[in-house]
């Protein structure tokens, strides 16, 4: 029996450190708005971005391998065809929890993280709007 979308929600956003793949410089940008709302609730959050050296304020990542301590939950900005990729990566970096942001989801990227036993939320409700964000 799967879990409702609320309780994967709850487990997720109760789950610690976070990490935001696909995180932009550009603040018009959902992977600049979700980094910015985890950090409008004081979570502590890493920004992966392998083009960047820093994501308002914070030391940007090329990769989650890369991350100096291991994060249970990530955010995914990212095209389709990339997800897959981080799914892979995510599993390899001891990830759990896995919100595919709506429109970095695929069907192949859920069933693989689903596979490698992560939780998965997506396909719905979008993480601004559950945690409240604002510019």
């Amino acid at each position: 029996m799967s879990t409702s979308v609320t309780d994967r929600i709850q487990t997720f956003l109760a789950s610690g450190s976070f990490a935001v793949v696909g995180a932009s410089t550009d603040r018009s940008k959902y992977g600049n708005k979700v980094l910015r709302c985890y950090q409008q609730h004081g979570k502590e959050v890493y920004p992966i971005n392998p083009r960047a050296a820093e994501v308002e304020g914070l030391k940007a990542y090329p990769s989650l391998a890369a991350l100096p301590a291991q994060v249970a939950a990530i955010s995914v900005i990212t095209p389709p065809v990339m997800t897959e990729q981080v799914v892979r990566e995510a599993a390899a970096a001891g990830v759990k929890h896995i919100w595919m942001q709506p429109g970095a989801e695929s069907d192949e990227a859920i069933r693989t993280a689903e596979a490698l036993g992560m939780s998965v939320i997506a396909g719905g409700p979008c993480l601004l709007v559950m945690m409240g964000y604002h510019e």
